[in-house]
């Protein structure tokens, strides 16, 4: 198995569960409370370790409570954590959540310590990154870091994975060194300008992605399921049905499980495949990392 890097934030979320998301100006009354580990890098990292990756997860916590319990729950999944710095200054990333009836959820975030990740800090991991196979990332630390480190990771042999979430707009630079791109639908809109609602849609907005240079394009459509599109394939992976109670960090448990997938060597689409399992896991449960399933449940479903 081949080794991944993870390079992303970390945070601590807050997660109240109502039956609806209050309109602005409005307060309701929820339910249920939870504090939960979190950050898309740390979920996305926790979930490739916790579904058998070799990783090493590359971010910035604060030097208060909360990050000496990130450090400690990433030790207990087994993660490399040589590069997790703790910042003298910041304070720990946190994330106020509010997840509705329905399972949908809206997020705040205060990014603390993930903001102070640097080139310096990817310099001091690159003879990691030049063990690795595949470097994941996401946009919830400086755009500029990510930039260094995927032009990192392209001169040490690495395959750039990015999921760009929260959306923003990517540079022609970065595009043309992603071997694979995993947008969401909104995501998706703000890169192409394509609103994507339809299997079609989505095809068309990868068009534009892989015209942009990147090699691989999968694009996530939530129940619907998601599509691969490259040079030589366009697949349609659905979803799996199951009984939906929360969506936070399902994003972040496919593209962990994806590169696990892809680690072991499995073609894309059946990593697809192993990825969109572990996400419709994910979904029924409360949280973010409480929610990332084991190998052994992910194995037991695609049997």
């Amino acid at each position: 198995m081949e080794e991944i890097v993870v390079i992303g934030s970390s945070n601590t979320d807050l997660v109240i569960k109502t039956q609806r998301i209050p309109e602005p100006g409005e307060t309701v009354l929820g339910g249920v409370f939870m504090m939960t580990a979190g950050g898309k890098g740390a979920n996305q990292a926790v979930a490739a370790s916790r579904l058998g990756g070799r990783t090493t997860f590359v971010a910035r916590v604060g030097k208060d409570l909360f990050g000496e319990k990130s450090l400690e729950n990433y030790a207990k999944d087994n993660l490399n954590t040589d590069f997790v710095f703790v910042d003298e200054e910041a304070p720990s990333g946190t994330a106020l959540i509010t997840v509705d009836g329905k399972g949908e959820n809206c997020i705040v975030v205060a990014s603390g310590a993930n903001g102070a990740l640097s080139r310096n800090d990817i310099d001091a991991v690159r003879e990691r990154i030049g063990k690795a196979k595949y470097v994941l990332m996401q946009l919830e630390v400086p755009i500029g870091t990510v930039e260094y480190a995927a032009e990192v990771a392209v001169a040490e042999g690495a395959k750039v994975i990015l999921n760009p979430a929260p959306a923003a707009k990517l540079s022609p630079e970065l595009m043309r060194k992603l071997y694979l791109i995993t947008p969401n639908r909104t995501e998706s809109q703000l890169l192409t300008g394509i609103p994507v609602e339809s299997w079609e849609d989505a095809e068309r907005a990868a068009d534009i992605l892989l015209a942009a240079g990147v090699e691989n394009v999968v694009i996530t459509m939530g129940a619907m399921g998601s599509l691969l599109k490259n040079a030589s394939q366009c697949v349609r992976v659905p979803a799996r049905r199951v009984e939906v109670v929360d969506t936070t960090a399902a994003g972040d448990v496919f593209n962990g499980a994806l590169c696990v997938a892809l680690s072991e060597g499995r073609d894309i689409v059946s990593a697809l495949e192993f990825a969109t399992t572990a996400s419709s896991i994910s979904v029924t449960h409360m949280g973010a990392q409480s929610s990332i399933p084991t190998r052994s449940e992910v194995d037991a479903l695609m049997q």
